[in-house]
């Protein structure tokens, strides 16, 4: 007589089976109430299985990162739309053969712009070098957003530092695989954006914020909240390039109309090159 374990692990086998045969042949998946609950994608997508996926998108990046010894993140963001520098004088030179006006515009920018590619990829670099001895509990691992621009560098510069890094990528419309950089193991995709900044938050020890667009203002502006209302723990929030951040956002407005305290700037500091923002994690954690 088969044993319950065995019982079990047959049924979950099974119920693994049917559905890998249907995707692998194309063939849909018709109702069936007979099926496991949790190997019933109708019925998991359901409106009201919702706090189910809520569930379950927390649970699988948390549990794989621990299982990679994954406790400490340096999280990065920026600009998806950043090339490195060759790339973007490709792009330049591309553009201005076309003689489109407004393509050369904005292949200007992203050349000019550029170089906070490189310096994302080296300071990914640093963080991975400096975790390489280290024990578990003391390792610092990249975490990115696991697309391109800024993104990728970050990954990338870890990558070429000996290290492994994660990505929390996001199912969109205009949907892109994760950067080749993101260790695969450590490569997770989400379609809830609130769980998706969870995790982000869940491990940090640091925000690095490279110039970007609404999709990094905002992560960043979540981020100064939780510390500010103390919902998270107090963690260095560095703004990568000083002059894009202060023409973008004037913080000192925000104290003289008396909307913030003039404490809350302490939650941010400024760096222009990859070692500065790398000093400021280590000095706020005497590293």
């Amino acid at each position: 007589m088969e044993s319950t374990q065995d019982l079990h692990d047959t049924r979950l086998a099974d119920a693994w089976a049917t559905l890998q045969s249907h995707a692998r042949d194309g063939a849909p998946l018709s109702s069936d109430a007979s099926r496991l609950a949790f190997a019933d994608p109708e019925f998991l997508l359901r409106r009201e299985t919702r706090g189910i996926r809520f569930q379950l998108e927390m649970l699988k990046p948390d549990l794989e990162q621990q299982a990679h010894g994954i406790e400490n993140t340096v999280v990065v963001f920026g600009s998806a739309r950043f090339h490195n520098e060759n790339r973007a004088a490709e792009l330049l030179a591309e553009a201005e053969a076309s003689g489109d006006a407004a393509r050369v515009r904005r292949a200007r920018s992203l050349a000019r712009n550029a170089h906070y590619y490189e310096k994302a990829r080296a300071f990914g670099q640093l963080v991975a070098q400096y975790s390489a001895d280290k024990q578990p509990a003391d390792k610092l691992f990249i975490c990115t957003g696991g697309g391109p621009g800024i993104m990728q560098a970050a990954n990338q510069g870890a990558h070429e530092g000996k290290g492994i890094s994660v990505g929390l990528t996001i199912a969109l419309p205009m949907e892109e695989a994760a950067n080749p950089y993101v260790t695969p193991a450590l490569n997770f995709k989400f379609h809830y954006f609130a769980l998706r900044k969870m995790h982000f938050m869940m491990r940090a020890k640091a925000l690095v914020a490279f110039p970007g667009g609404f999709g990094t203002l905002d992560e960043l502006f979540e981020v100064i909240t939780l510390v500010q209302t103390r919902k998270a723990k107090p963690v260095p929030i560095v703004l990568f390039g000083s002059d894009y951040w202060k023409r973008l956002i004037n913080f000192e407005m925000l104290v003289d109309e008396g909307v913030i305290s003039p404490e809350d700037l302490k939650l941010l500091q400024f760096a222009d090159d990859p070692q500065t923002a790398w000093d400021l994690v280590k000095a706020f954690y005497q590293l």
